[in-house]
């Protein structure tokens, strides 16, 4: 017995210790590092000086900071809502016993295997371009004028469309998986009931599924706060209002940027410690609005 213990021991060490190396310690150090006015990243703890919570008023007075939570917050609600929403209506088509099942699955799960880099580089160059991008062609062919759709008017929504899309077969997956987990017996019983596929979906599909749905709505959060390379492609060279997210605002202040005249990574350690906090606030109240949701069968 002593050996088997032993044996779990010496195994289990090297997990534990890279766990506590690669993620407690740097979590505790940022964490730590918010109180803290710290100019560098890599700067040792000797050089840094306790300010309290003066890097928090100073990222909440921000109107840099302010804007990109404005925008997080609409990529979460708008996005989410249609990203969501997309996702349950295929994988519902997608299961409901139509041909081709699986073709279909595979073409509408395929943005997700492409590169992000490449899938945002398609709808800059492909989709969006004013001389010769898709949707122009489409809006010329009815008589209209092209639209500058990488405007500053237009660019926050442009992008939002193009991260709706690259986002959709990955929750039509967890969703599909979920309704392909509740017995078809339910279904059989319904339908001899006669009840129809909409009360079928209201009444059976959707309330097996809120577990399926908070867990999408936790990951589709967790996508969001850590939106970057987004913003990075249709932003490349300098940060806009139109497409800053608190993430680039965190790089910016780290790394240094448009409008950052001195860097400041106790700033930056703030920024993450708010957006960790978000997380854990979307998670509970998932869970409060959920809680013996779950129905057994």
């Amino acid at each position: 017995m002593r050996k088997n213990k032993a044996m779990i021991f010496w195994f289990c060490l090297p997990t534990a210790l890279c766990l506590l190396f690669m993620f407690v310690y740097p979590v505790c150090r940022t964490v730590l590092m918010s109180f803290f006015a710290v100019e560098s990243v890599t700067a040792g703890v000797s050089e840094w000086s306790f300010n309290g919570l003066a890097n928090y008023l100073k990222i909440f007075g921000s109107a840099g900071f302010q804007t990109s939570m404005k925008n997080m917050l609409l990529i979460w609600f708008v996005g989410g809502l249609i990203s969501l929403a997309l996702a349950m209506l295929m994988a519902v088509v997608v299961t409901s016993g139509i041909r081709g099942k699986k073709f279909f699955r595979a073409v509408i799960y395929m943005p997700n295997i492409i590169s992000a880099v490449a899938l945002a580089t398609m709808w800059i160059q492909y989709i969006f371009n004013y001389e010769y991008g898709l949707l122009n062609q489409v809006v010329k062919l009815f008589g209209g004028e092209g639209v500058r759709w990488l405007g500053t008017d237009l660019k926050f929504w442009a992008m939002t469309a193009a991260f709706i899309f690259g986002s959709v077969g990955y929750y039509m997956l967890i969703y599909i998986s979920g309704i392909e987990g509740i017995p078809q017996d339910l279904y059989e019983a319904a339908t001899i009931d006669g009840a129809g596929k909409v009360a079928q979906f209201t009444r059976i599909t959707l309330p097996l599924l809120k577990g399926v749905i908070k867990t999408s709505i936790t990951f589709w959060s967790i996508n969001t706060t850590t939106f970057f390379l987004w913003t990075k492609m249709f932003s490349p060279i300098d940060t806009e209002a139109s497409t800053i997210v608190p993430v680039i605002y965190l790089y910016d202040m780290v790394f240094g940027g448009k409008g950052i005249s001195t860097r400041d990574a106790g700033a930056g350690a703030a920024v993450g410690v708010v957006l960790t906090l978000i997380i854990i606030a979307v998670y509970l109240v998932t869970e409060w609005l959920f809680k013996g949701s779950d129905l057994e069968y």
